[in-house]
């Protein structure tokens, strides 16, 4: 291996040597032209220079034709010019004598010039300062010097670096970093309690030591993305008073060999010289996956790092005080010796919350959101049947964006509608350009699939129909649970894929064709029959038998790789038949309900390819055998009662910000005044006081604006008085608390 300071002083050599080379070169050009100061004389002497020029010590004259002619001579005598064509200079120069130049010989070119037989010009020699001498003789050298050094400390830095390879990247929360409690996470109470007691133990290890009880080594975070696992790691970290390192799985593995075990040794020594301590480890499945041999045969440097994890969880050396939290969600492909009690003794599972679970999250992340009294978080909740903690999450924000859309000072329920269906179905691709008979497919199928699901009792009701292209579907059927579902009987199953063949049936009906429109239907409803016969044990004929096992390749990572037949080719006929008689019959049912409720589906179709979107109780109208004008009188008188509603919100919120303003400015009124604007707002006593009160430091101001939020107690919403019809005037709205000002 090379040493890097030797490689250093070859280019520093290489470089000084093309610079003298080039500096040697330079200077035989240059000596073609340039003469001694006698010889110099001479020429001026013989009438061989046309103009001199002369600036300190500095010469130079331009020679004429004899000139020329003369100094061509001497260069061939010397040899200089037997080695191809060089021009022969038109000017020389020469270098003054040490002690300058004579006054005599100034005079002369003087009066050469006066006499017309020389071009003479002169400029007197400054005299060079000791800086200019230091800078023209030493710069050059210092500037090479400065590049030498800079080489030699970035060889040190990229060394450096390479050495700290090693090293651990986790990030060690501090104390001023913006915390989150357990107040911050809500839907998982059981996983709270786990991680809860965690704390306990760090706090108060004495309390179950005493009793012979040991300090849990890890707790695993198990559950689907999203569900809030990296959450109640942070949240862990709020809330107990030790240090807290964070650090993902991708994080230790490099492209060297060994960094990752030399990462996992350093983590912990840093652990332990802060013990007590948590160390939480993200995504734990990039490190932790189960050992095997891998696609190559050969060694794999993350079964090192794992190996070296392994044993400073629990090796030979104890590790006392420093607790491992680690999150994933595959826990299928960790190794088993990573699950084993004494490493992670707790395993804690995050599931998606049920619906109180949902609402308390709403809760939670619409702390900060001004909601409408309209806005029931119980019955957004309710509608939310599957969402994680992000999801609800996302719903929210989605929700205050589209009221920052159309200027409204609050989020209205119909805001969360618009982004439940934005996050469930897709955003709308209004741009889309679709031809009239693809939509009139589209919207014909989407009616097959919504009259099924209205027919066919004990399945989840239809919440919305759309023919609106969003995502990569041209129309969505969107069906919401009235409740969670934790199950599925045998009766739901045949009734989903009765509801899947809907679309496909009224296409055939309406106009004896078929398109790819079902395909993914089509799929759906395969795989619901597969799981029922193979499964879940639904089939008669085959019994409660479940029939192939699924590979479990590591490297691949289980039950990704499809599965393996333990069965014979008999009983793989039998699966198939099976499989097509159950669809069979959910297709027959379906295309009997649709034949006999024609006008149910004529009319869904014609609502969705005029309104292009129905809502639950514009489907059920519908198939009840409403008319269309019916159903443009409910939208109408709908569209109507939301438009005064708005108008409503815009002048009360008008009206509001005035008299926000105006308490604004009242914290600063003084004197008889104050009283009386006081008075008029009919304010508490304690508001009335903090007013009064003189502003001797900043705490006294913010809570003097606090009294602004009286006004709500006084000012109604408009959700209040939604269903009165009133007219469009200054009359509706409350009378002004504060008064015009004086």
């Amino acid at each position: 291996m090379r040493h890097p300071f030797k490689t250093n002083i070859f280019w520093f050599i290489l470089i000084i040597t093309f610079f003298l080379a080039y500096r040697l070169v330079d200077s035989q050009e240059s000596q073609l032209g340039q003469l001694g100061w006698g010889e110099f004389i001479t020429y001026t002497e013989n009438g061989l220079v046309d103009e001199l020029n002369i600036n300190g010590e500095q010469i130079e004259a331009k020679l004429n034709e004899a000139g020329r002619e003369h100094l061509g001579e001497k260069l061939k005598e010397k040899g200089d010019l037997k080695v191809g064509k060089i021009e022969i200079p038109t000017k020389i120069t020469a270098v003054g004598p040490r002690q300058g130049i004579p006054d005599e010989r100034l005079k002369y070119f003087e009066a050469q010039d006066q006499k017309g037989e020389l071009k003479f010009s002169f400029i007197a020699e400054e005299k060079e300062t000791f800086l200019q001498a230091f800078l023209l003789s030493w710069l050059p050298m210092l500037f090479l010097l400065g590049i030498f050094f800079m080489f030699m400390r970035q060889m040190q830095g990229n060394s450096g670096r390479a050495m700290s390879f090693g090293k651990s990247r986790a990030r060690m929360l501090n104390e001023n970093s913006k915390k989150v409690t357990f107040a911050d996470v809500a839907g998982v109470e059981e996983a709270k309690e786990e991680l809860k007691e965690v704390v306990d133990f760090l706090k108060n290890p004495q309390k179950f030591t005493k009793l012979g009880g040991r300090i849990p080594k890890g707790v695993l975070l198990m559950g689907s993305p999203g569900t809030g696992k990296t959450l109640l790691a942070k949240s862990v970290a709020g809330e107990a008073d030790v240090p807290f390192f964070s650090i993902s799985g991708s994080d230790f593995v490099e492209m060297f060999v060994g960094v990752g075990a030399s990462r996992v040794r350093d983590l912990f020594e840093q652990a332990k010289k802060h013990s007590p301590c948590i160390i939480f480890i993200d995504e734990i499945d990039a490190v932790g996956r189960q050992r095997g041999a891998g696609l190559g045969g050969g060694h794999d440097e993350r079964e090192q790092t794992l190996n070296q994890l392994l044993v400073e969880m629990d090796g030979f050396e104890h590790n006392e005080g420093v607790i491992l939290v680690a999150a994933t969600n595959r826990p299928d492909v960790l190794d088993p010796a990573l699950l084993r009690p004494g490493r992670f003794d707790r395993r804690v599972t995050v599931n998606r919350p049920d619906v109180k679970g949902r609402e308390m999250i709403l809760r939670v992340h619409t702390r900060k959101v001004p909601l409408d009294e309209s806005c029931d978080l119980d019955t957004i909740a309710k509608g939310t049947p599957g969402f994680s903690g992000a999801d609800l999450e996302n719903l929210v924000n989605e929700a205050a964006l589209e009221a920052a859309r159309h200027d409204q000072n609050l989020v209205f329920m119909r805001d969360f509608e618009f982004a439940k269906d934005k996050v469930i179905m897709g955003a709308e691709r209004r741009s889309m350009i679709i031809s009239d008979h693809e939509k009139k497919v589209t919207a014909y199928h989407e009616a097959g699939h919504a009259l099924v699901a209205i027919l066919l009792p004990g399945t989840d009701p239809v919440h919305k129909v759309t023919i609106i292209p969003r995502g990569r579907a041209l129309g969505v059927t969107q069906q919401l649970p009235s409740g969670d579902r934790l199950s599925m009987t045998k009766d739901y199953a045949e009734k989903r894929i009765a509801i899947l063949m809907g679309g496909r049936i009224a296409e055939e009906i309406i106009f004896n064709q078929i398109t790819t429109g079902a395909g993914q239907d089509i799929v759906m409803a395969t795989d619901t029959a597969r799981s029922m016969v193979c499964e879940w044990g639904m089939s008669l004929k085959l019994g409660p038998l479940a029939y192939g096992k699924k590979d479990e390749q590591v490297f691949l990572g289980r039950g990704n790789n499809g599965g393996s037949k333990d069965y014979s080719e008999q009983t793989a006929r039998e699966i198939d038949n099976e499989i097509r008689q159950i669809v069979t019959d959910g297709y027959d049912t379906a295309r009997k309900l649709i034949e006999d409720n024609m006008d149910g589906l004529e009319g869904i179709a014609q609502g969705l390819l005029e309104f292009e979107t129905l809502d639950a109780s514009d489907v059920k109208m519908l198939a009840d055998g409403s008319s269309l004008e019916d159903l443009r009188d409910k939208k109408n008188s709908t569209d109507q009662r939301e438009k005064e509603a708005d108008e409503r919100q815009k002048k009360l919120n008008t009206k509001r910000n005035a008299q926000q303003s105006e308490l604004e400015k009242l914290v600063e009124t003084d004197g008889e005044s104050l009283n009386s604007r006081i008075d008029q707002l009919e304010l508490s006593e304690d508001a009335a006081k903090l007013i009064k009160a003189p502003e001797s430091s900043d705490e006294v101001a913010e809570p003097k604006l606090g009294a602004i939020a009286e006004l709500d107690q006084v000012v109604p919403h408009p959700s209040e008085s939604e269903d009165k019809k009133t007219e469009d005037s200054d009359d509706d709205l409350p009378p002004s608390l504060l008064g015009p000002r004086k």
